[in-house]
């Protein structure tokens, strides 16, 4: 069985001016990601007749055109997710309680836009602890999808922060404990500590972002549209072989400095790229991997595929 499932979180503009210690954007591009990214996606996955999983921050969803764009998406089949309510960079540095409510509130808003609460959670900036498991375990979350065994990100992100600090700003992204690098790579069941596999089955099941075999390299949106169309075979023939391709994107993937972003181009250094290239890119990775013998599914479907063998 190889399973390659599609996600985008849907980190709006602010989240992307909080890591690099920048001011608020205006009302102009703080809504870029809903307005503008999200039609694209639903465009280019109608297109390539795949599904999707899109992990959605609660209180954007207090902004009624991001409500009915959300909605747009799961009435497209696409699976909505939890992404917290406030998308806390610090959420593993906060106690129960407040993890707890970031969980709770953001299924309670992704409820009332599609009718029923969500099945997955990705914490923000993928970072983890067993707490946040025994709150998702006691929210009846069924899968978890936020451990990211990647050295390569690991140290680019700790680079990152560091290099913000020196240029006299403060980011409020976090380093992950450097034990994440120890976790599995493939679809498994946490046990204590979570970068451990358990031998019996949980009530939460892991589903690891996408990263190849061997280097254990990123195979996310930033690595892939950074590849571009021409050279992302490379790339996806590293990651061939593994049971399942857990494709982790962003909102901003599908977005250019055009699109009232320019201000961003600094720093982040995506958004140089053209949308059209992002979207050919996509196109060439989906493409590939069906080619491959990828049967797409959404995160929910994989994790009810793995959640016996896992």
């Amino acid at each position: 069985m190889k399973l390659c499932a599609l996600s985008v979180d849907l980190d709006e503009i602010p989240c992307y001016h909080a890591i690099h210690g920048l001011p608020m954007p205006d009302e102009g591009a703080a809504h870029a990601v809903y307005l503008r990214a999200v039609p694209r996606f639903l465009a280019l996955l109608r297109e390539l007749d795949v599904p999707c999983t899109f992990f959605v921050i609660g209180r954007d969803l207090d902004h009624g055109p991001s409500a009915e764009a959300a909605r747009a998406l799961a009435d497209a089949g696409h699976e909505l997710a939890n992404h917290t309510q406030n998308h806390r960079y610090d959420l593993t540095r906060q106690p129960r309680d407040v993890v707890r409510r970031e969980v709770r509130e953001a299924h309670e808003a992704i409820a009332r836009v599609q009718g029923f609460a969500p099945a997955g959670f990705r914490a923000p900036g993928y970072t983890l602890t067993d707490e946040v498991l025994d709150v998702l375990a006691d929210e009846g979350v069924f899968y978890d999808s936020s451990v990211f065994p990647c050295p390569a990100y690991w140290a680019a992100k700790a680079t990152k922060i560091g290099l913000i600090r020196a240029q006299g700003r403060e980011s409020r992204s976090v380093v992950d404990r450097p034990t994440v690098l120890l976790a599995p790579a493939d679809p498994y069941v946490p046990a204590r500590p979570y970068w451990r596999r358990s031998p019996h089955n949980g009530s939460v099941v892991e589903l690891p972002i996408g990263v190849t075999r061997g280097a254990r390299l990123p195979y996310i949106g930033t690595s892939i549209m950074a590849a571009g169309p021409a050279r992302v075979g490379l790339l996806t023939a590293q990651i061939d072989g593994r049971p399942l391709v857990n494709l982790e994107m962003h909102g901003i993937d599908l977005l250019d400095e055009h699109d009232g972003l320019a201000h961003l181009r600094p720093h982040q250094l995506d958004v140089r790229i053209p949308v059209a290239q992002k979207e050919d890119t996509l196109r060439a990775v989906v493409r590939d991997l069906g080619r491959r013998g990828y049967t797409f599914v959404t995160l929910r479907d994989a994790a009810r595929a793995f959640a016996d063998r896992a």
